[in-house]
């Protein structure tokens, strides 16, 4: 039997994304599509200009969309599509009634008691779960997985931490559906790179940091890097590219790094991809639009792995509404259920 799952928040992009990613799960059902209270009580179908995929799920088409309110929410996994200002409002309230909430939103991301996981990174955060119910009294709880740029680099500094990694530089090129709909003005975009994304530059430094530490049974102490930010959006619909420099204690190759990358576990999970990281040899890969489906969007792509005075220095590219959004929540509540939290 599957297990029933909502979306909330799911009419804007990431929602719709979750809904075309649950269609035909092999674990999950969707059992609700919550949304703003001028939705309520209307057809999924007749209010969603489907913005991610050329046709629309049948299996959502008819659905009522109901309050984002326990009451009124039959599910047993709840996947918060939301802005951060409501989900900080709504997500303890599914949490409190005992809904797993598993959380795209940044609002409690960095709160020192909710597990910030990427599942191939760091699934022994999970353990916070325990440590949040207690805290807070709840029979439910929240996972969150992280900014959408900040999981395609942490994919790459997972590998690397072992080769003795010490500081990171990073400057994105971010595709328009990071910004949702309608997002960046056309003519804002149009022959043009704007080099500010509000709040971007600090849950890139910061969040790394998270996810890298180490839980030490009660908390999580921050990873010894550091991690400077530059982020900009581009005119890519598609695909966040990232341009890293990465700086060790010790001397360190080329083909230490390329093997580090290859070498990275993928995990027998229905989102799973076959590599976690592609390694591309040519010299003008990666490139968003060739590389940001790889994996079915659940792969990062790097290419021009190159030493330089500073370090090593490389550019890697993956599917923002994938793997750095919907796919990542979607990945995390699979390992729940793996891992009998669920």
């Amino acid at each position: 039997m599957k297990v029933k799952v909502a979306v909330l928040g799911a009419t804007g992009m990431v929602g719709q994304k979750f809904v075309q990613l649950l269609e035909n799960h092999p674990w999950f059902k969707i059992s609700a599509l919550a949304a703003s209270e001028r939705r309520v009580g209307k057809i999924y179908g007749n209010e969603v200009t489907w913005l991610v995929s050329a046709n629309m799920p049948k299996c959502v088409r008819d659905i009522e969309m109901v309050p984002m309110d326990p009451k009124y929410v039959d599910a047993d996994i709840v996947f918060s599509a939301l802005p951060s200002d409501v989900a900080k409002e709504v997500e303890p309230k599914f949490s409190e009634a005992g809904f797993v909430v598993a959380s795209n939103a940044s609002a409690y991301r960095m709160v020192d008691d909710v597990p910030l996981v990427i599942p191939e990174v760091n699934s022994e955060h999970l353990s916070l779960i325990e440590v949040q119910k207690k805290n807070r009294g709840w029979d439910g709880f929240i996972v969150t997985n992280p900014n959408c740029t900040t999981i395609m680099l942490v994919l790459t500094l997972k590998p690397l931490m072992e080769l003795g990694l010490k500081s990171v530089r990073v400057a994105s090129m971010q595709a328009l559906s990071g910004a949702g709909y309608p997002g960046v003005p056309s003519m804002a975009i149009m022959d043009n790179v704007i080099p500010y994304i509000s709040g971007e530059e600090d849950k890139v430094e910061k969040e790394p940091l998270k996810i890298l530490g180490k839980f030490d049974g009660n908390k999580v102490i921050p990873a010894p890097i550091t991690v400077s930010a530059s982020c900009h959006r581009v005119a890519v619909v598609d695909g966040h590219t990232e341009a890293v420099w990465v700086d060790f204690y010790k001397d360190v190759e080329v083909e230490e790094v390329a093997k580090a990358f290859e070498n990275m576990k993928s995990l027998n999970l229905p989102s799973s991809p076959e590599k976690v990281i592609v390694v591309r040899m040519e010299k003008d890969r990666p490139q968003p639009r060739l590389d940001r489906n790889e994996g079915n969007g659940m792969s990062v792509v790097v290419g021009r792995i190159r030493k330089d005075a500073w370090g090593i220095k490389y550019i890697v590219t993956g599917h923002n509404t994938v793997r750095g959004a919907a796919g990542a929540s979607i990945l995390n509540a699979e390992l729940m259920i793996k891992e009998k939290i669920i």
